[in-house]
């Protein structure tokens, strides 16, 4: 039943959604109905809060008299229990339903909804969760012309919106918030299938997640927090704890660009992660870092591939990266990153990062540092090659690669590759539960496996010179089948004799109609 209703509720908001973007690109709309669902879910969550606070003395929050002394001092104590327990709060004209009825009744709302998503983050101020809620709804610009070139067409189209939204039960109940938790991040993997090249900057494919998920939790489900340096929509952290055992893990992350960072806010509330277990940064991380002094049980990202960043050479004095004796290339941040991780990550926890292939054999600088966190640090302990063209964006293969701080001298490198395990779809391929499950295999096995996955030891690396290019390890070669020469020849005197035959009758016709054999006709 909870399945079906999830199903239903995906299959609603998509088809809002995609009935009502028009002309305007999934990234310009997504920004509107993710932010117009999220202003629904604070507004349904609150109502029922209140109502169950004012149950005892049989008054329902939407139905008290603001402008008498009484209601008055019913909304200040229902105020004070909201903020404490959601962090945030909404007067009864400011309710979602209030306003979709208003606009459903042809009324102009676009003035007094953007005064409600206003007075949302104002109601925060001075309180634990104002961080949280800041700037939240900066993206939901009402007055743009993507909406409409004037303001009755704007106005049409967001009380439309909300009209649509209002006629869905969100079904808020505890034990199923993450029904509409996961039918936003649907949602928002549906955007980043139509959004091109700038998808792989706020959404990792489900599959993928999964897999870094599992990878940073296996063996070690009690993890306490876990952290993503490039942290786009927050699906990866909330993957985590889907695999985690753990109801009070706390969520840590930052992200550069600010449209996605309050994404990555809303999805979290969205997830019923309250605000004072997530700590979410806007910033770039590899300049300015956010949680430097802090350290974490897991670390799992999926960074820009091969991005440009400063390798200003005043780096080698910060901590991050002075043990390397050299920078991660200004052209290819992939090290960086990787650096960067390592640093956040506690002693004995781990780390899964999704990254190009490129960074298993590049040279100069990169080979360097690839050769000290093999041979120095010995932090390196799988690298699982990925089926190509599974990002939304680019089809470049990758890889995966997990490093620990807490392995033996002894202790070998497992190299898998999956590259081959996938199906395939429309745009993308797609790994299947079945593909993940083969990885999660060879894993466990830790052993050789023929064509897919084989365990180096530190002489194996060694003998390569650190290179980790996958089929240095894994010989995944298919002998070709042998050729059968006496079957070729014979194939090769029936197609002459065809032609033969074929020559005999085009000769035959042309001498019927008494006209020159054409060249190369065999009479």
């Amino acid at each position: 039943m909870v399945q079906q209703h999830q199903q239903e509720l995906k299959k609603q908001l998509w088809n809002i959604a995609n009935s009502l973007r028009g002309n305007m690109s999934a990234d310009d709309f997504r920004d509107y109905i993710l932010g117009l669902i999220f202003y629904k879910y604070l507004s349904d969550k609150l109502n029922t809060y209140a109502d169950q606070l004012l149950s005892e003395d049989g008054i329902v929050f939407a139905k008290i008299d603001e402008t008498t002394a009484e209601g008055q001092e019913y909304l200040e104590a229902v105020k004070e229990e909201t903020l404490d327990k959601l962090g945030y709060f909404l007067k009864p004209a400011e309710l979602f339903h209030v306003l979709a009825e208003r606009g459903a009744n042809d009324k102009f709302i676009l003035d007094d909804v953007t005064n409600v998503l206003n007075h949302i983050e104002q109601s925060t101020m001075g309180v634990d969760s104002a961080d949280d809620f800041n700037g939240l709804f900066d993206d939901l610009d009402l007055t743009s012309n993507k909406l409409g070139k004037t303001p009755d067409a704007r106005n049409k189209l967001i009380a439309k919106v909300l009209e649509h939204l209002d006629n869905i039960d969100f079904h808020l109940e505890s034990s199923e918030i993450d029904i509409l938790g996961d039918a936003y991040e649907y949602l928002i993997g549906m955007f980043a299938s139509g959004a091109g090249k700038k998808a792989g900057e706020f959404y990792t494919p489900q599959m993928v997640s999964k897999l870094l998920a599992k990878l940073v939790t296996l063996n070690n489900p009690h993890i306490k927090s876990v952290y993503d340096p490039t942290c786009g929509s927050g699906s990866l952290l909330l993957r985590v704890a889907k695999e985690a055992n753990n109801p009070d893990l706390k969520f840590y992350g930052q992200e550069q660009n600010p449209s996605t960072y309050n994404l990555a806010r809303m999805n979290m509330i969205m997830h019923d992660v309250h605000y004072t277990r997530f700590d979410i940064q806007n910033d770039d991380t590899l300049e300015v870092p956010a949680h430097f002094e802090q350290r974490f049980s897991a670390v799992v990202a999926n960074p820009p591939f091969s991005a440009d960043w400063s390798a200003n050479p005043l780096h080698m004095n910060n901590e991050r990266f002075a043990d390397y004796g050299k920078l991660a290339p200004k052209g290819k941040a992939d090290f960086a990153f990787v650096q960067h991780m390592i640093h956040q990550l506690a002693d004995n926890g781990t780390m899964a990062v999704v990254l190009p292939h490129g960074v298993l054999f590049r040279g100069a600088a990169e080979g360097h540092i690839r050769k000290h966190l093999i041979k120095e640090k010995n932090y390196l302990d799988m690298v699982i090659g990925l089926p190509a063209n599974i990002f939304f964006g680019t089809s470049i293969p990758t890889c995966v690669l997990v490093l620990k701080k807490h392995r033996k001298a002894d202790d070998n490198v497992l190299f898998i590759d999956a590259s081959n395990h996938f199906e395939k779809g429309t745009n993308n391929n797609v790994m299947s539960e079945e593909d993940l499950q083969r990885i999660l295999d060879a894993v466990s096995k830790r052993d050789f496996i023929d064509k897919y996955a084989f365990a180096a030891t530190q002489t194996d690396l060694a003998e390569n010179d650190y290179n980790l290019n996958i089929p240095r390890y894994v010989d995944t070669f298919e002998d070709e089948a042998l050729v059968d020469l006496r079957e070729v020849a014979q194939q090769l005197v029936a197609n002459d004799k065809a032609m033969l035959e074929t020559d005999k009758i085009i000769a035959d016709f042309c001498d019927e109609l008494g006209v020159e054999i054409p060249f190369g006709i065999v009479k």
